[in-house]
């Protein structure tokens, strides 16, 4: 049986007007049918959700005409809760009102587009059962702050409201201590320093972030070179004050030391086959680095205050067993 034959689709119809000539689809739909944000929009336009003058049509960016007829058909809603799943999870510390975890590569943080399960939410979901905290929402219950799929190490998560919110103030107040580590292209000069420049989103690429001294957010990265490889690399030590989205990744490819592995703000092939050349390296290691399979960034340490009894507590993580082979073959 068809999705057709069990739910009633809902069809909307539109005809372009004077006001809307000219404009992206996507905005003349917005302007059209207000019920929707614009992001909604999007997402059921990409989907195949529209068709343009009997056509389907999927470019969001496609320019409309006066008599233009639209078409939105609008699929049936799906379970906006996540569910537990039973994934194993490395717990470094957990009490009744928050959990410490160690996260492994491969763990996206919460669902999202493409990744409605398998995701942390729905192991801690299983794990804690309904004692997450509600403050991020049905698709964030317990989280305080996230780390990037691939990236692996520490996080603290909210068991009720109360610690989720004791916790929140110290990420906004940057009291909530992170500790990363992460091996770049080159050494960095100064070999400590700090890198003050605000992040947002990049225009030409949606998926990436952007260094931004104009319309960003406040982003400032403290860095500190622990361990050189000739040259070629270096192993940094980045402690936030900020917490944007790609911060790190973001900030050390805009002082020219991209982090090995990273595939939105990595180094070129040739670069990195460059530097191992003049350092001495033998050709084989550099096609090991290259084929690395993410960027090369772990949050090694944890430090907060304690949102109920209020004890400082500090956490650290060793690195996983993929980043220390890759530091060994250097």
């Amino acid at each position: 049986m068809t999705q057709d034959e069990n739910v009633a689709l809902e069809t909307h119809r539109f005809v372009v007007g004077d006001e809307q000539t000219g404009l992206r689809i996507d905005k003349a739909l917005a302007a059209l049918s207000p019920d929707f944000s614009r992001s909604r929009l999007q997402g059921l336009i990409q989907g195949g959700a529209m068709q343009l003058n009997g056509l389907p049509c999927s470019d969001t960016s496609r320019k409309v005409a006066k008599g233009h007829v639209i078409e939105l058909t609008i699929p049936p809603l799906e379970s906006a809760e996540p569910s537990g799943e039973n994934i194993p999870l490395d717990i470094v510390y957990e009490d009744e009102h928050l959990l410490v975890i160690n996260k492994h590569t491969g763990l996206v943080v919460h669902p999202g587009a493409g990744n409605n399960s398998g995701t942390l939410v729905n192991a801690l979901l299983y794990h804690c059962g309904d004692e997450l905290s509600g403050i991020g929402g049905v698709m964030r219950p317990g989280i305080v702050h996230r780390l990037d799929k691939e990236t692996t190490g520490l996080m603290v998560v909210a068991k009720h409201d109360k610690a989720h919110q004791g916790l929140s103030a110290q990420l906004e107040d940057r009291s909530l201590s992170r500790v990363y580590e992460a091996l770049v292209l080159k050494v960095p000069t100064p070999p400590k320093g700090t890198i003050d420049m605000a992040i947002g989103r990049d225009k030409r690429n949606r998926l990436r972030m952007a260094v931004k001294p104009k319309g960003g957010k406040d982003a400032r990265t403290h860095y500190l070179v622990k361990q050189t490889y000739k040259d070629a690399l270096a192993l940094v030590e980045c402690k936030l004050e900020s917490g944007r989205t790609h911060q790190i990744r973001v900030h050390m490819q805009a002082i020219k030391h991209p982090l090995i592995g990273d595939p939105l703000y990595g180094p070129q092939d040739t670069a990195v086959r460059g530097m191992l050349k003049r350092a001495g390296y033998e050709p084989e290691l550099a096609e090991k680095l290259l084929n690395f399979p993410r960027q090369a960034l772990h949050a090694r340490a944890i430090s907060f205050i304690h949102p109920i009894s209020e004890k400082t507590l500090s956490f650290e993580a060793s690195r996983p067993g993929d980043f220390s082979k890759l530091l060994k073959l250097l």
